[in-house]
C-alpha cells in the first residue's frame, strides 16, 4: 500500500508540482494551497471589478487586457488549441477570451494562454487557470482554485479550494470541494465530491492498515491520474482513488483508500 503523491500523480510536467512533496500523502497539498496562492507571483493586470457581469467581451493577449471591439473569434475547443482570435485578419497567438456576462468578484486572478471563460461564469479569487482551459457557462469558482492546463470547469460546476492537474475535466453539473483531480481525470455529469461529514469532526482516511488522520475537517476526494466517474456518482468525504479507477454511474464511493484500477459499483 503506497499512499504518497508519486503513486497517484505524474507531476513531471505540472507547472505547480512544487505544491506536492513526493513522500507526502496527496491531501497534504490541500493544507498548503492557500499559502501557495498567497505567495504566487500574480500578474499585474487591472481586472475589471464591476458589481455585475462584464458589459463587453475582453481579450487578454501578452499581458494586455482590451475590449474585443473589432476582434473576431473562432470558438473552437480551447482544450485542443482551437480557440482562435484575430485582429484585422492577424492571429493573436495565445490570446484568451472573457465573454461578456462573466462576473469577476475580486481577489487575485491569473488566466493562461488560449483560455475561454464563457458568459455566466462567476469567479471569486484567488483563482489560477492554466493554458488552453475552459470555464463554461454557469461555472462557479469560489476561491482558492488551482486549475491546470487543458482543463474544463463545466456548466453549472462549483469548485472550492481544489486542485486540477492537467487535462482534468469536470464538464457538467459537478461539485468539487477540498479535492484534487489528477491528470486526465474525467467526471461524469452530476458528479459530487462531498467534503464534510454529517457528524462533523476530522475526516479520516480508511486503509487496510487502519485509519490515517488527514488533519482536515473538510476533505472531499483525491482522484489519481485517469480516474473516471459515471453520471451522478458521489464520493464520500475522504475518498482516495488510485490511478485508472472507475466509479460507475449512480454509485456512492465509500470513504477510504481504493487501489489502482478499482471498480466502484
Amino acid at each position: 500500500m503506497n499512499l504518497t503523491n508519486a503513486s497517484f500523480f505524474d507531476l513531471s510536467r505540472y507547472a505547480h508540482a512544487s505544491l506536492f512533496a513526493a513522500d507526502e500523502y496527496p491531501w497534504q497539498a490541500l493544507t498548503r494551497l492557500k499559502t501557495y496562492l498567497a505567495d504566487y507571483p500574480w500578474p499585474r493586470i487591472a481586472w475589471p471589478r464591476n458589481p455585475g457581469p462584464l458589459p463587453s467581451t475582453l481579450i487578454l493577449h501578452e499581458g494586455m487586457l482590451t475590449v474585443a471591439g473589432d476582434i473576431s473569434i473562432e470558438f473552437g475547443d480551447a482544450t485542443k488549441g482551437k480557440l482562435r482570435i484575430f485582429r484585422e485578419g492577424t492571429l493573436l497567438d495565445g490570446a484568451s477570451v472573457l465573454m461578456a456576462g462573466v462576473v469577476l468578484a475580486g481577489g487575485p486572478l491569473s488566466i493562461g494562454k488560449g483560455v475561454l471563460v464563457e458568459s455566466g461564469a462567476f469567479i471569486k479569487g484567488p483563482v489560477l487557470i492554466g493554458d488552453q482551459s475552459e470555464v463554461r457557462q454557469g461555472a462557479y469558482l469560489r476561491g482558492h482554485c488551482l486549475v491546470g492546463a487543458r482543463c474544463v470547469v463545466g456548466h453549472v460546476t462549483e469548485v472550492k479550494h481544489a486542485i486540477f492537474l492537467d487535462d482534468a475535466k469536470a464538464g457538467h453539473f459537478a461539485y468539487l470541494g477540498d479535492s484534487i483531480l489528477g491528470n486526465e481525470v474525467n467526471l461524469g455529469a452530476g458528479t459530487k465530491l462531498a467534503n464534510l461529514r454529517f457528524t462533523g469532526g476530522e475526516v479520516l482516511v480508511k486503509t487496510p492498515a487502519g485509519p490515517i488522520s488527514s488533519g482536515l475537517r473538510k476533505f472531499g476526494a483525491i482522484l489519481g491520474d485517469r480516474v473516471q466517474t459515471g453520471c451522478n456518482a458521489v464520493t464520500s468525504p475522504g475518498t482516495v482513488l488510485g490511478k485508472k479507477s472507475i466509479v460507475l454511474p449512480n454509485t456512492t464511493a465509500p470513504s477510504g483508500w481504493h487501489p489502482d484500477n478499482s471498480l466502484i459499483r
